[in-house]
């Protein structure tokens, strides 16, 4: 066997196979709320000191609350960044120090790149983050021993707003379309990550602009993911 094939069966078995049947089973996993008319906006890969700014006046104006999934190494490069999405009320979650996949990562460079993250953030905000969710969505066999210390939260819509070719017009219809009870949104506020188009955020906060001023977002309930799983529990708690 080539040293090629062998790397594509780890690849496979260590990473691929995991993520696929953890998504599938949704073990260990939180992907969807249980509200009816909430929806939860998610950012992932920031902040980016200029997309992340605008996208946050946006928020502002419409008195809309996100959770912001940040990248280590960038939080400590933005730390005013960081600051200003904790004192506008939103959620910071984890998307690793670098954004790196979990099919390349062994645990113990999970563990630290988490805990670094971590220790970053709340040395910005004074909360130690308990939102994670991986890079490209991507798990491994040891991703549960590892990030048993967090929420882990995925996603019921990935909409491709890092591909500028996407258009505005496009992400607008797809954004209606994922405004179902419990909605999970994934979006993203930089275009430096690998595969992503630079200026594609742009796209993204002219659609959201767009969106929020429709009537189809009148009658949205817009969470944090913390406010949907306490509404969440609450509901349940009622029903007892």
């Amino acid at each position: 066997m080539s040293w090629l094939a062998l790397f594509l069966c780890v690849v496979i078995v260590y990473g691929i196979i995991p993520t696929v049947v953890i998504r599938k089973t949704g073990v260990g996993i939180y992907q969807k709320g249980n509200v009816a008319k909430a929806v939860a906006l998610t950012f992932d890969d920031g902040p980016d000191p200029y997309y992340t700014p605008q996208l946050l006046d946006l928020l502002k104006k419409h008195e809309i609350k996100a959770t912001f999934f940040l990248v280590g190494a960038k939080a400590e490069k933005y730390p005013q960044l960081v600051r200003r999405i904790n004192e506008e009320g939103h959620d910071i979650g984890l998307h690793n120090y670098r954004h790196t996949s979990n099919w390349f990562l062994f645990p113990p460079f999970l563990q630290r790149g988490l805990q670094k993250s971590a220790d970053v953030i709340e040395q910005i905000t004074g909360k130690r983050p308990i939102y994670y969710r991986p890079p490209w969505g991507h798990f491994n066999l040891c991703t549960w021993t590892v990030q048993k210390k967090y929420v882990t939260v995925m996603w019921t819509a990935i909409l491709g707003d890092w591909r500028e070719r996407l258009g505005v017009a496009t992400l607008v219809r797809r954004l209606k379309k994922s405004l179902k009870d419990g909605a999970i949104i994934v979006l993203h506020d930089s275009g430096e990550t690998l595969g992503a188009d630079k200026k594609a955020p742009e796209h993204m906060i002219q659609a959201l602009q767009q969106l929020f001023e429709d009537e189809a977002a009148k009658n949205v309930q817009w969470m944090t993911i913390s406010e949907m799983m306490a509404a969440q529990t609450k509901k349940q708690t009622q029903a007892i």
